[in-house]
Order: structure tokens, then C-alpha cells, then sequence
């Protein structure tokens, strides 16, 4: 070895030892006659010294030859540091150094490799491998691993067995986009990188692995943002002769688990909330329930008064804003461009000032009273000093707009407090939704899923009334995982698939390996995925999954570092019987 100690272990019961240390330099401050170096490797820092009197002049001399991120070999003697540096846990000592050897010296970086960095994220990512040496990266790392050490640790201590799944596999229709893989041994035909190991842990609970898990890498080709990444990784996990109840049980005790562990964060029980109290109270399936502000329905006090953007409208929705009556008019105008977005998409804003008095301010007083708008305020619970809101328009993008205005105005009113954890089970899922576009049904989750006992006979007359045996669990408005019972009988399984639209060749074409493995004794089963990279995110108190990516895709979803996606040689193209378009 090159060393004998790593820059992060020396203590003050270690003065006197002689001590070799290996790492980059990461600062250096010389005052002619003294000299320091901070010496920094993945465990820490030490602070070399040099000094005039007991360093030799030719050492000191090649000291001053290194320069930023140089890698050093230091030989020297620890000793007590005459001023201590408390925000370091080697900050007690120091070495004072009798020999150094240069093992690489390095260009000048192109941003401060330390906490504080003057990089931007993308000039950070192009150069990943420096910016992974700074310590807020290397914790984020740290944090990844750990988070994997401990799920392993409470799966295996449940007798869940860890199985890989493969990484070729064939493509489906359903779900997000795939990526494929054309196949030079059979020319003209794909393989598709797995969107999750769904079939294959189905086709583990035939084979009688009542217990299964996988930290998993996973692929969708989709729109990228800021929790979303081509290739993901997953805790991927199926379970036997279970039904809902047992799952949550499972898994909630998996997410306290890992909290406590790696956060110290005693998580409460997880309430269960439907799917339709979800979106009538928060217009989402993925709540933040750290504060309150609900979605109220306005359409019968708002509609029939002459106003024809709310009588035109399907949905006419309001929240009520605590203490914010007296925001002024420029306030107002700057709400209404935010949620005229495109991110957000609503045609405008109304609202309603309730002023302590009791009288009522609103952007629509020409169309309604103040006995009507006194109405909406309590439709909305609003109470005098309250902000009135209210969004109108077709009910999908309403909701989402509205929804998105709630977050806003938590944000701006600091009530999504970031040390304050709220989780609960999003539960009785649609089945099935429609899809105008193409007339057709499309699976909620996936078509895999159960629908609920007593609804398993509207796949043939309704299917778009059946309720899914599915589940999600989410965290501060975090879709963390999801999950359902699975269909384990052939005849319900192709009832789902005629619902969806598969005709029996295409649904035997693309799933009669499940459909045939179902016919040799298939255990009732269940199970639920978690977003790997989310949970890192989460417990890391960042927003983005980036962070906790050793090498991450960019928003256009290229690793700019080694500049991918790029061009492939006409060779390798003619290999794979694939031609281009001039």
C-alpha cells in the first residue's frame, strides 16, 4: 500500500506517529517561511506543514512545485495542531511532512473542487469525475450505497431472496416507450431494455420464490425532468399467497425502516386515502399532505350567473388562502401569469379577496353579489383575511392547474416544511382509463394488475368502472412506489387483455409465456416497486435524482461528459441489418 493512514482517521491519540498519506491537493497556503497544503481523498482531509527550520529548502521547494488536485504521496510526523480547526474531524492535527512524492500532477481544474463550487450543473456533469470529488458528492454516493446495504438488510432478515432478471428482453406495447436493441444474429428483430422486471418476478412466483427482490436498473424512453432519468434503478419486489393488506404491512415497515436508519426519522402509520378523495381534495393522485388548503367545487355557486367562463366550464374549483386578502393588485397579476405557464396551462384567474371586514373584493364583481361570493367563501372555508382562488375549464388540465396552485402558494407561504415527512397509501385506483384519441382502454399501472374482487365481473360489461387492487405510496407529494395484486388466472388475464383491446393472437404473441405459466399452478401474488434514485433524493433532502447518480443523463437525456448518444460506424450499422434515411 502507498499509505498507511487516509485523511480522514488521524486523532490527537495519534501524535508522533510516522505516517504516510496518498490524496489530492485541495488548497495551498504558503507565507514564505511556512507552508500548508490540505491534503483530501474520499475520506477527508489532513492539513500537511511545512516549516522553515525543520523542513529541508529543497522539499519545501518541491512542495511549492504541486499545485490544485497534483496527487501526492506525503511522509511525515503527526503532530498537534497549534490552531485547531473544529468544522474537520482531523482538525486537532497535523503533519508535519518530511518527504512528498508527486504521483500525478494535474491541469487546473475547471471549477473549486470544494463544497462551495462556482461550477454550473452542466460545465459539473461534463466534468462528473471532478465534481465527484467534492464532499457533497461523495456523501450523496455514500448515502446511495448505504440506503442499498440496509433495504438488502431488511429484506433478507423477511427471507425475500435476491434474483437478477434479464436486461434483454422482449418489447410490449404497453407502458412508456422502450428502448430496443436490434439483434445482429437475427436480423430485422429487437430486444427491448426492461421499463421493470414485471413478468419475470410473475414468472418467479410460479416457480414457487414466494419472496423475491432486486435493486434493479430500469429504462423508459420519455420525457426527461428533474426525478425522472432514462435509466433508473428500482427496489423491485414480489411476495406469494398474500393480498393487499399484506403488502402494505410489508413494505410500509420497509420505508420506517430505511427513515430510521439512515435519517433517524420515526416515521407515523400511513393513513390509506382513495384515488377519488385524492383528486377531488387535492387534484392529484400524488397529494402533499403536509399542510391543508383542499380543492372545493364551485360549479353550483359559480355557474348559472352570466359568467361564461365559468358556465362554459366543466370544473370550476377553488382553494382558500389563509391571511393573504391584503395581497395587492401587482401580487395578483403576477399569480395569474404564473398559472398562464405553459407548464401549468389555465386561460386565467379569478379571485376573491375576503377582507377583514367582511366585504368582499373579487376580479368578477360585475357578474356576482356579495351574497354570491359570500357563497363561495363558504364552500371554500374561507374565513375573513383569506385569499379566494379559483381556477375553471375541462377537468383534467383544471385540476392539475389548480393542484399545481396549491403547491405555489405552500411554497410561498413556507408551509412545505422539509424536515416534516407526511406518507400515506394512495389505494382503489381506476382500473382501466380511456383514451379518445385512439377509442381504446388503457391499463392505469399495468395490465397485469388485479381488478378488485367484487369488480372482476365489470372487465366484461364495464371496464372502465372496475377499481384496480393497486396501490402507491407517496411522501410529501412524491410518488415513491407503487405496486398491485397480480392476476394469477389465465381466463381473468385475457379478459383484461380483450379490454384493453388485444386481440387474442396479439395478446398471446406478446404474453403467452405469462398466460401458458399461469396454467401450471400459479400461487395468488402480489408486489410493489420503489423508485431507487427518488427515496436517495428524498432521504438526501435534494430535489433532484441527479445528485445521487454517479453519472447522470443531462435534461435532453445526453451524458455530455462522454457525449452520448452519438453516431455509430455504417460497419456496425450494416452488422445490424439497419439503414438510415439520407
Amino acid at each position: 500500500m502507498l499509505r498507511t493512514h487516509n485523511c480522514g482517521e488521524l486523532r490527537l491519540q495519534d501524535v508522533d506517529k510516522q505516517v504516510t498519506l496518498c490524496g489530492w491537493v485541495q488548497r495551498i497556503r504558503d507565507k514564505g517561511g511556512i507552508m500548508w497544503i490540505d491534503l483530501r481523498d474520499r475520506y477527508g482531509l489532513t492539513q500537511l506543514i511545512f516549516k522553515e527550520g525543520s523542513t529541508p529548502e529543497e522539499l519545501l521547494e518541491k512542495a511549492r512545485t504541486t499545485g490544485r488536485e497534483y496527487v501526492i504521496q506525503a511522509l511525515g510526523k503527526v503532530e498537534k495542531r497549534f490552531s485547531n480547526n473544529p468544522k474537520i474531524p482531523t482538525g486537532e492535527i497535523e503533519i508535519l511532512v518530511k518527504d512528498i512524492n508527486i504521483l500525478n500532477p494535474s491541469k487546473v481544474p475547471p471549477f473549486i473542487i470544494e463544497d462551495e463550487t462556482d461550477g454550473g450543473e452542466e460545465l459539473r456533469m461534463k466534468y462528473r469525475y471532478l465534481d465527484l470529488r467534492r464532499t457533497p458528492s461523495r456523501q450523496n454516493l455514500e448515502l446511495r450505497h448505504r440506503l442499498m446495504q440496509e433495504t438488502r438488510l431488511y429484506l433478507n432478515q423477511l427471507d425475500f431472496i435476491e434474483i437478477e432478471t434479464p436486461i434483454l428482453i422482449k418489447s410490449t406495447p404497453e407502458g412508456a416507450r422502450d428502448f430496443v436493441v436490434p439483434s445482429r444474429v437475427n436480423p430485422g428483430e429487437f430486444y427491448a431494455l426492461p421499463q421493470s422486471p414485471q413478468t419475470f418476478k410473475q414468472l418467479l412466483m410460479v416457480s414457487g420464490f414466494d419472496r423475491y427482490y432486486q435493486i434493479v436498473k430500469c429504462f423508459r424512453d420519455e420525457d426527461l425532468r428533474a426525478d425522472r432519468q432514462p435509466e433508473f434503478t428500482q427496489i423491485d419486489c414480489e411476495m406469494s399467497f398474500v393480498e393487499r393488506e399484506d403488502i402494505i404491512r410489508t413494505f410500509e415497515g420497509l420505508i420506517k425502516f430505511l427513515f430510521k436508519q439512515i435519517r433517524g426519522i420515526e416515521l407515523p402509520d400511513f393513513p390509506l386515502m382513495s384515488f377519488d378523495e385524492a383528486v377531488k381534495d387535492y387534484g392529484t393522485d400524488k397529494p402533499d399532505t403536509r399542510f391543508e388548503m383542499k380543492l372545493k367545487h364551485l360549479d353550483s355557486a359559480a355557474q348559472g350567473k352570466g359568467f361564461k367562463v365559468f358556465d362554459q366550464a366543466e370544473l370550476v374549483v377553488g382553494i382558500s388562502v389563509k391571511g393573504c386578502a391584503e395581497y395587492s393588485r401587482k401580487q395578483l397579476d403576477e399569480l395569474t401569469d404564473w398559472v398562464k405557464r405553459p407548464q401549468i396551462g389555465a386561460k386565467g384567474l379569478v379571485y376573491v379577496k375576503y377582507n377583514s371586514d367582511g366585504s368582499f373584493k373579487s376580479s368578477v364583481d360585475k357578474f356576482y353579489t356579495s351574497e354570491d361570493l359570500k357563497t363561495w367563501a363558504k364552500e371554500l372555508e374561507g374565513k375573513p383575511g383569506d385569499l379566494l382562488l379559483v381556477l375553471s375549464g375541462d377537468k383534467e388540465s383544471t385540476l392539475f392547474a389548480m393542484s399545481e396552485l396549491r403547491l405555489e402558494m405552500g411554497k410561498r407561504l413556507n408551509l412545505l416544511d422539509p424536515k416534516v415527512f407526511e406518507p400515506l397509501w394512495i389505494v382503489d385506483f381506476p382500473l382501466m382509463e380511456w383514451d379518445d384519441k385512439v377509442q381504446r382502454f388503457f391499463a392505469m399501472h399495468h395490465p397485469f394488475t388485479s381488478p378488485h374482487k367484487e369488480d372482476m365481473n365489470l372487465l366484461e360489461t364495464d371496464p372502465g368502472k372496475a377499481r384496480a387492487n393497486a396501490y402507491d405510496v407517496v411522501i410529501n407529494g412524491v410518488e415513491l412506489g407503487g405496486g398491485s395484486i397480480r392476476i394469477h388466472d389465465r381466463t381473468i388475464q385475457e379478459q383484461m387483455f380483450k379490454a384493453l383491446g388485444f386481440s387474442k393472437e396479439e395478446a398471446q404473441s406478446q404474453f403467452g409465456f405469462l398466460m401458458n405459466a399461469f396454467e401450471y399452478g400459479a400461487p395468488p401474488h402480489g408486489g410493489i416497486a420503489f423508485g431507487f434514485d427518488r427515496l436517495c433524493a428524498m432521504l438526501g433532502g435534494a430535489d433532484s435524482i441527479r445528485e445521487f447518480i454517479a453519472f447522470p443523463k443531462n435534461n435532453s437525456g445526453r451524458d455530455i461528459m462522454i457525449d452520448t448518444p452519438s453516431p455509430i460506424h455504417r460497419e456496425q450499422l450494416d452488422e445490424l441489418h439497419i439503414k438510415l434515411k439520407s
